[in-house]
């Protein structure tokens, strides 16, 4: 995925401190990214929804009072137009489930690399699903049925594995030494031939079949 010209105006919903300036010193770091708003429950994080505008939302789950499931239910309706990303120690499949059902466009573990979280939020900011390896592997329990997928190539597979693994176009191009436009040509094929919406959905069906 590109780099966009204006950075991701993200707002940072932790309650525990050292995690929170944990996150804002890597989130800062990043030249696409700036941490518009911090806020350590669901409720301050709603109130500060009212004053500033975000791209995205970094939402944990488990905080006192207001939890992050409820606190995404309320920020989709004083901002739809932001988008959540729920960020978690927890790899419950019940709680990915409600993350879904609560509005959250993409789930990631606290325990993934920092990259993978980038990757999330990128995803989440131009609309499209993400999770991270672990939890679309949770995922694939709730797939039900699929037809059967269409041969993939050896090159597909190697892009394939990158885009499980969280990687942004332009890192899988650099990997592969291909053109990112080349990369996105492949991506494009490979939702076609495994009949997927998107990313998150394509790696899914790959873990499912056993591909990756």
């Amino acid at each position: 995925m590109d780099t966009p010209d204006l950075p991701i105006r993200l707002h940072l919903v932790e309650d525990h401190d050292l995690t929170r300036f944990g996150l804002r010193a890597l989130l800062s770091a990043q030249p696409d990214f700036q941490v518009v708003a911090e806020a350590r429950t669901g409720e301050e994080a709603l109130d500060q929804l009212t004053r500033f505008t975000a791209d995205v939302i970094l939402m944990d789950i488990n905080m006192p009072g207001m939890d992050g499931i409820q606190a995404a239910q309320e920020a989709r309706l004083v901002q739809p137009s932001a988008q959540i990303v729920m960020l978690t120690a927890s790899n419950r499949r019940d709680q990915l489930f409600a993350a879904l059902a609560s509005g959250a466009i993409a789930y990631c573990l606290k325990s993934a690399p920092p990259a993978v979280m980038f990757q999330a939020i990128r995803s989440a900011a131009s609309g499209s699903a993400f999770f991270d390896p672990e939890s679309a592997r949770h995922l694939l329990h709730t797939v039900q049925g699929s037809a059967p997928l269409a041969p993939l190539t050896e090159r597909d597979m190697a892009i394939l594995r990158l885009v499980a693994d969280g990687q942004a176009n332009k890192d899988i191009a650099t990997t592969l030494g291909i053109s990112v436009g080349l990369v996105k040509k492949h991506i494009g094929e490979i939702l076609e031939k495994l009949q997927a919406t998107d990313r998150t959905q394509a790696a899914i069906k790959a873990f499912r079949a056993g591909l990756i």
